[in-house]
């Protein structure tokens, strides 16, 4: 059962113009947001402590924090959460907090009443940098490998346009995350990853029919090749999408702490990659002058000399 019929006429190229204008405000304030008030780097990229506890009853987690501010740990850069059961805490500390890594651990649990230490690990700054470097390089090579696989699978403007398309979608997310100072940490990384990766898979999509409608369609315009695909792949879109985000909402509300950034990162990829891949990825496609003769299959030269 489709939501949609497949000869659904909504022309959507007919607001690219209007989308471009909204891409480029977007990004425009997602990128000013990163220049001003950087990322809130999580524990992982800024160095700093995390300290196990157990507890024979549930935790309490708003007085095990009342309890570390009043040992004098600054609670601005401290995060408590429940990890497995409501029995075990998870203490994440960073930041200079002016103690002994060595002992931290016995001070986290001597401020805490009722606990006990389970276990504690630390990451140095140079370990976080190194994090910090190898998720942008993770994100550099997934955008050039995109890009060189559509032009190899389709044509090199496609390609172009799937690329500006795949930054387009997680310069967004960092730009949320940064506006409202939300903790960016190794999970929100692997999310903003995931993303590309499916921003990506609904483009290719729309690029596959696209190249099977300008073989199949001789008089459409451009324009009128990208609207007639993206209609005809306008059911399966929202079905994905839509169900994809149902899953994701729920980790949103239910996840907990732990998977709230990476729940976030995700709901904003699919909303955003859904519509990167109508009006960034194919909007850019006719921009750039695809025509339908750089999709049709090149002809054999034959020699017919003896």
């Amino acid at each position: 059962m489709e939501f949609f019929k497949s000869n659904t006429r909504i022309n959507f190229m007919g607001l690219r113009k209007w989308a471009a204008l909204f891409s480029a405000i977007i990004v425009l304030a997602s990128v000013v947001s990163l220049f001003m008030n950087g990322l809130n780097w999580g524990l992982e990229f800024t160095g700093g402590t995390e300290v196990h506890l157990s507890f024979q009853q549930a935790a309490d987690l708003t007085q095990i924090r009342a309890d570390l501010g009043k040992a004098g740990f600054n609670t601005n850069n401290i995060v408590v959460q429940n990890y497995g059961t409501s029995k075990s805490v998870l203490i994440r500390i960073g930041g200079a907090q002016n103690l002994n890594q060595k002992s931290i651990g016995n001070q986290v649990a001597a401020a805490v009443p009722g606990s006990n230490l389970d276990s504690t690990s630390y990451i140095g700054p140079v370990v976080g940098k190194e994090l910090a470097t190898t998720g942008a390089l993770a994100l550099f090579v997934a955008i050039l490998g995109t890009a060189i696989y559509i032009a190899l699978r389709f044509e090199y403007r496609l390609a172009i346009s799937a690329a500006i398309s795949l930054l387009h979608d997680p310069i967004i997310i960092l730009g949320v995350f940064s506006f409202f100072h939300m903790e960016f940490d190794l999970i929100s990384l692997a999310a903003v990853l995931t993303i590309i990766g499916y921003s990506l898979n609904d483009t290719i999509v729309v690029f596959d029919r696209m190249r099977e409608n300008f073989r199949k369609v001789r008089n459409g315009t451009p324009a009128e090749i990208v609207n007639l695909s993206v209609n005809q792949t306008l059911s399966r879109t929202i079905m994905t999408s839509g169900l994809t985000l149902v899953a994701v909402i729920s980790l949103f509300f239910f996840g907990g702490p732990t998977l709230h950034g990476f729940a976030t990162a995700l709901w904003i990829g699919i909303v955003v990659g859904t519509y990167s891949s109508i009006y960034v990825a194919g909007a850019l496609a006719v921009a750039f002058g695809l025509t339908r003769e750089d999709l049709l299959p090149k002809a054999k030269v034959v020699d017919d000399r003896p």
